[in-house]
């Protein structure tokens, strides 16, 4: 299993790919595929049958995942920074390489 520096709620930037340089809140991270799914970016449509749930049908649009190496996370400035570990009485804390910065 491998430890991934991104999780939910973090607010990331698309370093690379299709839609470089769009910025979203992370939604979800699926750990075990690296990717994860970003707030308005890289949309698809979905066609749906008619259902109980949904008698018309039709197009619907959603996220769908990227690959968490096509993320940077954003400190709270707003720049692009590298995450790194520490403890701090006694916990274990994220912080931004940046500006040393707790997560």
């Amino acid at each position: 299993m491998t430890k991934l520096k991104i999780k939910t709620g973090d607010t990331v930037k698309v370093i690379a790919g299709d839609h470089k340089g769009s910025e979203g809140k992370v939604v979800k991270v699926f750990i075990e595929k690296n990717k994860a799914i970003v707030e308005g970016v890289n949309m698809v449509k979905k066609h749906e049958k008619p259902s109980a749930a949904n008698p018309q049908g039709g197009i619907k649009e959603k996220e769908a995942p990227l690959q968490i190496s096509n993320l940077s996370l954003l400190d709270k400035d707003g720049k692009t920074t590298r995450v790194g570990y520490r403890m701090e009485d006694g916990k274990k804390v994220r912080f931004a390489k940046s500006n040393n910065e707790i997560l």
